[in-house]
């Protein structure tokens, strides 16, 4: 079974659910050559061009082998949840590539509050282009309408169906089910895809309600790499980015010398960026090279007990940069927030940027 997600923090959601589910799982970046169990991969079409991330998706599924002996795939494709990414674009690849002849892409996560109806989607009763996602850097959301959001999926072969609730995203399930269809979506879709198809109900012993952040934040690297964070006072050092690397006046020397001699005197340390008055693409590029040269930095002077990332795209680059590219599962800590275990033993903790930090401070 594989998994396929455009960012690294979906990935290890879907990591997370797989693993509470008793399953074997195997959370890598970029491409696979070996299979066993349950592959998820992580590819971060998100943070590419729209041709990148349709290139991309070919050349990570070319080594894949089918599954089943009738030859047809077991594939579920993660997206995101507040409809960010190349959606269309991705969907109609992978439906080329592994003959699906259709997709259901059905983004709402009801246990968040996330919600379609009557076509428009919902965050806690409000439309998605009122909320802080219409200020994405990225995938700004400027209309609640999933028609007028991807105005091509439906000549694309990609159906957009409504779901208010979990059953809803049962039935969706049950009513498409035939084998040639691909079902993409957000973690309640995968949950409910996840126990029709291998019939397996969920085994709550594999999560885990509380990890060592429940006490104090000792040899821990922490940092809120994204647009949807929010104020953590955890009683830790902080280090913030300066306005003037943010702005890309100055390079990133001064703030590695400064961090560094905190992270080395205190044994933690806090990222954050302080500003968010700059937007697109560029900018999102730039803010998490820096935040992961910074933190490949601070591991190569002292191996941190945990290293906590909020946000896909920081995770990702700060994944590639430390060279870790893949990750043993170790439990789900809380929907969305996963801990890993890096080749050098280090503990990775991931979450998306839209998602509440739940149990873990």
């Amino acid at each position: 079974m594989f998994v396929i997600a455009d960012d690294i923090t979906g990935a290890a959601e879907m990591a997370g659910i797989a693993h509470s589910h008793g399953l074997p799982v195997r959370l890598v970046c970029g491409c696979v050559t070996a299979t066993n169990g349950t592959t998820v991969i992580a590819t971060d079409t998100r943070s590419m061009t729209e041709e990148e991330a349709v290139a991309e998706t070919h050349r990570i599924l070319s080594p894949l082998p089918h599954q089943g002996g009738d030859g047809r795939w077991s594939l579920f494709k993660k997206t995101d949840s507040a409809l960010r990414g190349h959606v269309v674009a991705e969907l109609s690849a992978l439906m080329e590539a592994t003959g699906y002849q259709r997709a259901v892409y059905l983004p709402a996560n009801p246990s968040k509050g996330r919600i379609i109806r009557a076509g428009t989607y919902y965050i806690n009763n409000t439309p998605i282009h009122k909320t802080a996602f219409s200020y994405d850097p990225e995938f700004p959301a400027t209309t609640s309408v999933l028609k007028e959001r991807f105005p091509d999926a439906a000549q694309k072969g990609i159906l957009m169906p409504n779901a208010e609730t979990t059953e809803d995203i049962r039935k969706v399930i049950a009513d498409y089910d035939d084998g040639h269809t691909l079902f993409a979506g957000a973690a309640d879709l995968f949950e409910a895809w996840l126990t029709r198809t291998t019939m397996i109900t969920k085994d709550t012993r594999n999560i885990r309600p509380s990890i060592e952040t429940k006490s104090p934040l000792s040899s821990t690297l922490l940092l809120c790499g994204s647009t949807q964070s929010k104020p953590l006072d955890l009683g830790i050092p902080v280090t913030e980015m300066p306005r003037a690397i943010y702005d890309g006046s100055k390079d990133i020397t001064s703030w590695l010398e400064e961090a560094s001699a905190r992270y080395e005197q205190q044994g933690s340390l806090m990222i954050t960026i302080p500003f968010h008055h700059r937007t697109g693409k560029e900018v999102a590029v730039h803010l998490r090279e820096m935040t992961a040269i910074l933190i490949q930095r601070l591991v190569t002077l002292r191996q941190p007990q945990q290293l906590i990332i909020e946000g896909g795209a920081s995770a990702f680059a700060t994944l590639r940069h430390l060279g870790w590219n893949e990750l043993e599962m170790d439990s789900q800590i809380a929907p969305g927030v996963i801990k890993t275990k890096a080749p050098n033993g280090t503990f990775v903790i991931m979450k998306p940027g839209s998602y509440p930090w739940g149990s873990l401070f």
